[in-house]
């Protein structure tokens, strides 16, 4: 399958980016390459990402939303309010699946969804 078009590259601006990568590998269990003190490339978690402290761009709960699985999503939920993130709106059911909101140390928002056949 080609790579053409598909999503490559997921960064996340970082207000303070040990607090960041703390977080992250306390929820999801991503771990990092530094690349200087200001970046971190994310691994583990399904798409190739990074942690940028020195970026212009801020964090916002305004842009794209980033939405990641979970096979347990109260453990989750459960798992980012453990290491400090906040909920944003909590678990709602959709087709095919629930899901919440969390707003990460820098305040990125990102999603966490299941299916519904996980929560039987």
């Amino acid at each position: 399958m080609s790579a053409h078009h598909h999503f490559n590259y997921i960064e996340l601006p970082a207000t303070d980016l040990s607090q960041m990568k703390a977080f992250y590998a306390a929820c999801f269990g991503w771990t990092y390459i530094d690349y200087g003190p200001s970046y971190a490339a994310i691994t583990g978690a399904g798409v190739d990402g990074g942690l940028d402290g020195a970026a212009d761009r801020k964090p916002s709960d305004q842009g794209a939303l980033v939405v990641l699985y979970s096979d347990d999503l109260d453990a989750t939920e459960a798992g980012v309010i453990k290491a400090g993130g906040e909920i944003s709106l909590a678990q709602f059911d959709f087709p095919g699946g629930r899901r919440f909101h969390f707003k990460d140390p820098s305040g990125n928002e990102l999603a966490v969804w299941t299916t519904t056949e996980a929560l039987a």
